[in-house]
């Protein structure tokens, strides 16, 4: 491994690296991990220090996938240890698990209905299921994994400037001291230096929104008529006209060590204003009393940690890289965490990043033009999750148009994990193909056009619902139904969703979840083609068995176990 060297500077020491990161939150260390694995000198600054407070603790088969991707083609096994409930073991006991998305609409003043539930059931092969992951855990764990790889870390550094040249990148701390590097990295979330020293902030949004969270005990659990599984063992999201209210608990297993539940709201300012006269604790408690459903199950909960209460969430840049620098993740900016994708995108753009620096290193040549595949993906991901959002806020005006609108976003994560499990499998050992094919994606549907082509059209019937009295929601609701219905490749569980039913099955692996109208379990056409190729049903059948077995509760931790 290349050592960083140490050299004079004003005064002050100065310390040479391959890659400086600011920001060790769970993507910066990530990738701090691949990097210094992959014979590259790491330094990580973290303004804080680990344990800490976060959120963003929701796993989505999208990002588990991506960890997957990581842990094989940068040879970094560890790193896929967050993405099943396979490896608790490895990770400990203070994480929950996930089970399923579960979404119920309520109305102002009344309780309930259990006709507006969503269960959206997360398939447990071939990888098991999901994790509700403890940040404070989870991002200490891997900081240690970045040191054990060769990664330096200093914590309690708060960068306040940067410089950079054609030659390096010099990172200057509140004291004064300074460190260079020939790549620096800015994973820094909205305070990012990079984006405040190159004026980078924009803010074109069509949603908006604010929040209220904090970590709690004593939360009950709500389990509205019968399911596949109970509320708790899942992400739980009660969704009213104008915002949505999250509850991730960390409780929900045999064995568990940690009885924290993460509660936040999010909401629509404009339909729900904030109250700066009161704490946020008291505004939250206010809020919730217009849902008894809710206001009953957080009668007892208790906060443990103060009330973070924000300002508008959203935010983006005009540019994500540039020479010799790139904005990670939530760096390079923020929508909403309505459906879980932040932490998706952050570690699709490690995966990219990675690769591109490590090739950039490999060549000596850092040039913008190396990482504009990673500005474009991270810029088409904010477009389109900004308007899934929007659509969705704009959806639970009405009952009915929530119903069929949460179709389409089960449309578009079917679609994304389908495409990114055939990716790998078809790209194999080639991590050029691979990068190259995910760097495409808009991260939100799977890369297949019909796909945007139905979200475009019923995106555009939604929108046009503002202001719309409850006949015409009805009449909306109506013609976005019908074009849902054309489509052809669309899952039958799926349909049942359109049709009234409260959740998708519990067991997944059965040939109708891939069947449209016509055509065998792979589909037909354009669909058939996107996904699957060339390849037979039995050919599908047996990647499906060697993905299981390669992940399986033994596989993967003896392979580190070996390294």
């Amino acid at each position: 491994m290349k050592g960083p060297n140490t050299t004079e500077l004003g005064g002050n020491v100065c310390t040479d690296y391959d890659v400086i990161i600011i920001g060790g939150g769970l993507a910066g260390l990530t990738l701090a991990t691949i990097l210094a694995s992959n014979n590259t000198s790491v330094l990580v600054l973290e303004a804080k220090e680990h344990p800490r407070f976060a959120v963003g603790e929701s796993m989505i088969l999208e990002t588990s996938e991506m960890m997957r991707a990581a842990a094989h083609y940068f040879d970094v096994a560890e790193v896929a240890h967050l993405s099943s409930e396979n490896y608790r073991k490895e990770v400990g006991t203070t994480h929950g698990v996930k089970k399923h998305f579960g979404f119920c609409y309520h109305k102002s003043g009344d309780e309930h209905d259990a006709e507006n539930t969503l269960q959206a059931v997360i398939p447990k092969d071939p990888y098991g299921h999901e994790l509700h992951i403890y940040r404070q855990d989870s991002d200490h764990a891997m900081m240690v994994n970045a040191i054990n790889r060769g990664a330096v870390v200093k914590q309690n550094v708060d960068v306040s400037d940067i410089e950079i040249n054609e030659h390096q990148a010099r990172v200057f701390d509140r004291n004064g001291l300074a460190y260079s590097s020939r790549f620096v990295v800015d994973g820094g979330g909205y305070r990012s230096v990079i984006a405040d020293k190159y004026n980078l902030r924009t803010n074109t949004s069509a949603h908006r929104s604010r929040a209220l969270f904090t970590h709690m005990i004593g939360v009950d659990g709500y389990n509205p008529g019968r399911l596949p599984y109970p509320m708790k063992e899942g992400t739980l999201h009660h969704v009213f006209d104008g915002g949505w209210l999250w509850i991730i608990p960390f409780d929900n297993f045999k064995g568990t060590t940690n009885h924290v539940q993460s509660v936040g709201l999010v909401l629509d300012p404009d339909k729900h204003p904030e109250d700066q006269s009161v704490t946020p604790e008291v505004e939250f408690g206010r809020l919730i009393q217009q849902f008894p459903t809710v206001e009953r199950q957080l009668r007892s909960a208790r906060p443990i940690r103060d009330w973070v209460r924000t300002g508008t969430l959203q935010y983006g840049s005009r540019q994500v890289v540039g020479d010799r620098w790139a904005l990670l993740g939530h760096a390079a900016g923020f929508v909403d965490p309505l459906y879980s994708k932040g932490l998706y995108l952050s570690m699709a753009s490690v995966v990219v990043l990675a690769h591109s620096l490590l090739d950039m290193f490999a060549r000596s040549d850092f040039d913008r033009s190396n990482l504009l595949p990673l500005e474009r993906m991270v810029l088409r991901y904010l477009r389109r999750n900004d308007r899934l959002i929007n659509t969705s806020f704009l959806s639970w005006s009405s009952p009915e148009l929530w119903r069929t609108y949460s179709v389409l976003w089960l449309l578009g994560a079917y679609t994304e994990l389908l495409k990114l499990g055939m990716l790998r499998v078809d790209a194999g050992d080639d991590r050029n193909a691979y990068v190259a094919e995910l760097s495409k994606l808009e991260l939100v549907g799977g890369g297949f056009g019909e796909f945007f082509q139905l979200s475009d059209t019923v995106d555009q019937k939604i929108e046009s619902s503002v202001g719309a009295n409850k006949r015409q929601l009805l009449e909306i609701n109506e013609e976005v139904l019908a074009s849902m219905n054309e489509v052809e490749w669309m899952p039958d569980p799926f349909r049942k969703i359109l049709s009234g039913a409260p959740s998708l099955p519990r067991r997944k692996v059965r040939p109708e979840l891939f069947t449209g109208r016509s055509g065998g379990p792979l589909g037909t056409g354009n669909y058939r083609q996107h996904f699957f190729g060339s390849r037979s049903l039995w050919n599908v059948g047996l990647v499906a068995i060697q993905q299981k077995l390669t992940y399986s509760t033994f596989s993967l931790p003896a392979h580190r176990k070996l390294r």
